[in-house]
């Protein structure tokens, strides 16, 4: 049987959809985020990434990278193997202290991603809690639809960021049937931000357990770059708050925050927890240090939202289509798979622009765009640029002036 050919066709209908992704080959320079170093034969040697989740420039921070090096000499480089074979590194266990007093829980434990900690944690809750039933709403993302469907319990759809909905389908289920409302703060495609305080009412009215998602606010929202509970004062009332070291804090990593009994039930049951190496150390020590850090220095976030506010007025001034959202992503509607890649395909080719096309399964068909993160190492000179090179594009490309 020829596989490869089995591959290939389905492989070819993707690139005919415009839906085929294509990987950009650049090379983060230290000190000159967010610039980085193109290997692509049709774009410029140097480009301006607009697109990274390292939302404050934490991957570049003095402390941070001072911290990881430290280790490194101190310890080496991986840790080995699993943490109950191999052993927990002290650096594990500061961290996990750091991120549960970031969100004021008894307990954390770490992952090797913050889809991993999604995928365990749900898929962990959901299949050894008798009778358990999830409750979703309807745009969470790929990793906790992963865990609840390896969780095998009952799942229930609510309609996005609709506590109305939610009331009415916690109410249809059994009184006695132990309840996880599952959702997030930030959504990461069209940048809105939940009805939090209503959410939580909701699930604490019908005995819930709530597991909220906050991998793109930690770092950037509260006081202490706690999340969006943080900053709305509901951290203490919500059961998980699970989240990532990957984006904000610039490193690698997944975590879960809660009681010592919810982390500890993890840590017993959860395949993976259980079966995968733990991060190295040194990543831990230099997530620890980005999450002090940041409990302490508000400056990155004031100029992340100075930039984000810059860019969208200046998107509005030239009439370019982009979300009305709260949050400090940007997208600017498509809403064609092929002229988004072309769209991007330019950006990098004739301005040093890079900008990663969202087309399906991503977010829906029709719903295609351009995803932009400004950042606090963002120049006003970037956003002018940027903003240049969309207006000449829009008029060349004659794409609607509006969002649906």
């Amino acid at each position: 049987m020829d596989f490869d050919a089995m591959f290939n066709a389905q492989l070819d209908a993707l690139k005919e959809e415009g839906n085929y992704r294509i990987f950009a080959e650049l090379e983060r320079e230290c000190g000159a985020f967010p610039q980085a170093r193109s290997h692509d034969a049709d774009a410029p040697d140097k480009v301006t990434v607009w697109c990274s989740n390292d939302y404050l420039g934490m991957g570049q921070n003095e402390v941070v990278r001072q911290a990881m090096k430290d280790a490194i000499d101190r310890c080496g480089t991986g840790a080995g193997g699993t943490r109950n074979i191999s052993g927990t590194a002290r650096h594990h266990v500061a961290l996990e202290h750091e991120l549960a007093d970031l969100h004021g829980k008894e307990a954390a434990l770490l992952f090797t991603s913050g889809y991993v900690s999604n995928w365990a944690a749900l898929s962990t809750l959901g299949a050894r809690l008798p009778d358990a039933v999830i409750l979703s709403d309807a745009l969470n993302h790929a990793s906790m639809i992963e865990g609840m469907r390896h969780a095998r319990c009952q799942k229930v759809i609510w309609k996005h960021n609709d506590p109305e909905d939610l009331d009415r389908k916690l109410a249809a289920l059994p009184a006695n049937a132990p309840k996880i409302v599952a959702f997030e703060s930030v959504y990461s495609m069209d940048g809105d931000i939940c009805p939090m305080e209503e959410i939580v009412e909701v699930a604490e009215k019908h005995g819930a357990m709530t597991y909220l998602d906050e991998v793109h606010a930690v770092g950037l929202y509260g006081p202490r770059g706690g999340g969006v509970s943080e900053e709305r004062g509901l951290a203490h009332r919500i059961d998980l708050i699970e989240g990532t070291l990957g984006k904000a804090y610039g490193c690698v990593g997944g975590y879960i925050t809660g009681s010592a009994a919810l982390c500890d039930f993890i840590r017993s049951f959860a395949s993976g927890f259980i079966f995968t190496t733990a991060l190295p150390p040194a990543v831990a020590a230099a997530a620890q240090a980005s999450i002090r850090h940041l409990k302490t220095s508000d400056a990155e976030r004031r100029q992340q939202r100075r930039q984000v506010a810059q860019l969208r007025a200046k998107l509005d001034a030239r009439g370019i289509p982009h979300l009305d959202n709260p949050s400090h992503i940007i997208p600017v509607m498509i809403k064609d798979p092929v002229k988004c890649r072309q769209l991007a395909d330019i950006l990098m080719r004739d301005y040093g622009i890079y900008v990663q096309p969202i087309n399906y399964p991503t977010v829906p068909k029709g719903t295609e765009r351009l995803r932009f993160t400004p950042g606090p190492l963002h120049t006003d000179a970037d956003i002018d640029h940027l903003v240049e090179a969309l207006t000449v594009l829009w008029k060349q490309c004659a794409i609607a002036h509006a969002v649906a």
